[in-house]
């Protein structure tokens, strides 16, 4: 067992020993992202596990820990994690955790705090846990952002989305049974290789593999039929991570609908150009303006290219997903851009943007008591039915309490809407 060490604070430190004999375990949200994003880290030298546990459990663990009235995301985070530490899976003497940490004054900021408070309450202390963050919040000499890992992480997400988009647009219509998820599989296997050889980074190489991609989905046998098309939006832990939303794509899915699941490029752009319209609304550095603006200006040409490529390719088979610049300009005069807190304003933009192109049922997947999410989602509703009339939005609460079979009546009852809306249609 590597020795302990602590920083001047006391903190648990992640060692260069550590390192070489730990396994880091990674919390579920999205699986494809997900899938990629722990591929680079174990390229890169760590000994990384996506967790895949699920299952009443997590709710029960996060509870014991977690008290009920904070962010139901955090408990089921540090829920997943005590499940895991509990399974008897883990050499707990080897074992160390990591979890996002964005510096805002939301949940992902302080869910590192609340799972080191649950391992104390659990006599884990000797547990590790490393902050994954690009603020300067945390460090540990074991564990560093290179530039090649920001890269590749950069990249992963940008075919994380494209394959999370193709992959929602086709398996409702396959001919074959699995054919789109083996697709899905097949590239992730694919690109993680590359990522082993540093390669698929650039944008030349980034153009290449998506060009590939979207190629190799449009081939896919499909038949389209006529059906309820469903956005999912909310708050980004519940709107994505399937244990939190109790399965809600499958749900979906099953009653015969094709799912929307917005990316996660725009939320990426929505945080760079928070900072960008900090320093409009109240003033700032020059410079840091002029390098984040670099940065803005950087992730704007690769989803320039993204939906290049989608149109380009796709033989027309494909729905091109709104830019950042198209969903910001529908909120304005809707919410202001200083509404950032959380999803802030990028939230009322996904539904616009989606009840735009065509799918204008959507399910907001909401933390029940996440104050952003009923501001901006729950408390738009109105506005964006003003807005575009053909909206029909069910704002959904998730928390221990709630119950699956009224959350699902509730969505069944706005389907129910859509299929009228959908043969008023035809």
């Amino acid at each position: 067992m590597a020795e302990l060490k602590f920083n001047k604070n006391g903190r648990l430190l992640f060692t260069k020993e550590m390192k070489r004999e730990y396994t880091i375990l990674c919390p579920m949200m999205l699986p494809i992202h997900f899938e990629l994003f722990v591929n680079v880290f174990r390229n890169c030298g760590y000994k990384v596990e996506l967790l895949t546990n699920d299952g009443p459990n997590i709710v029960q663990e996060g509870l014991k820990y977690v008290h009920n009235d904070t962010c139901y995301p955090a408990l089921l985070v540090i829920g997943q994690f005590m499940d895991a530490l509990h399974s008897g899976k883990y050499d707990l003497d080897r074992t160390a955790l990591i979890i996002t940490q964005t510096g805002g004054g939301c949940r992902a900021s302080n869910y590192i705090h609340l799972l080191r408070k649950a391992l104390h309450k659990a006599g884990m202390d000797h547990i590790p846990v490393i902050s994954l963050n690009l603020s300067g919040l945390e460090s540990n000499p074991g564990f560093h952002l290179s530039l090649s890992i920001i890269r590749k992480m950069a990249a992963a997400m940008v075919y994380g989305d494209m394959l999370m988009l193709l992959h929602n647009q086709t398996k409702p219509y396959e001919t074959t049974s699995g054919s789109s998820q083996a697709l899905v599989d097949t590239w992730t296997q694919r690109l993680s290789q590359q990522f082993n050889e540093n390669k698929g980074m650039t944008l030349k190489e980034e153009e290449q593999n998506l060009r590939e991609i979207v190629r190799d989905f449009a081939k896919l046998s499909i038949h389209k039929t006529r059906k309820v098309k469903v956005g999912i939006v909310g708050e980004i832990y519940v709107k994505y991570a399937a244990f939190a939303n109790n399965h809600l794509e499958d749900f979906l899915a099953e009653q015969g609908c094709e799912v929307n699941v917005p990316g996660l490029m725009n939320f990426l752009l929505f945080k760079v150009d928070n900072r960008l319209e900090d320093i409009r609304l109240y003033g700032g550095s020059r410079i840091k303006f002029a390098v984040v603006q670099k940065l803005f200006a950087y992730l704007t040409k690769i989803q320039d290219l993204f939906c290049h490529i989608l149109e380009t390719e796709g033989n027309g088979k494909f729905e091109i997903p709104g830019s950042y610049a198209h969903i910001k300009k529908l909120v304005r005069g809707v919410i202001g851009y200083g509404n950032k807190m959380g999803e802030g304003w990028l939230l009322t933009a996904e539904m616009l943007e989606l009840a735009e192109s065509g799918y204008e049922n959507i399910v907001c997947a909401q933390p029940f008591g996440c104050l952003p999410n009923h501001i901006c989602g729950k408390g738009m509703v109105h506005k964006i039915k003003a807005v575009n009339p053909k909206s029909n939005i069910v704002p959904i609460d998730y928390d221990p309490s709630a119950t699956k079979v009224n959350q699902e009546n509730r969505i069944k009852l706005m389907l129910a809407v859509a299929r009228e809306n959908l043969a008023q249609s035809e």
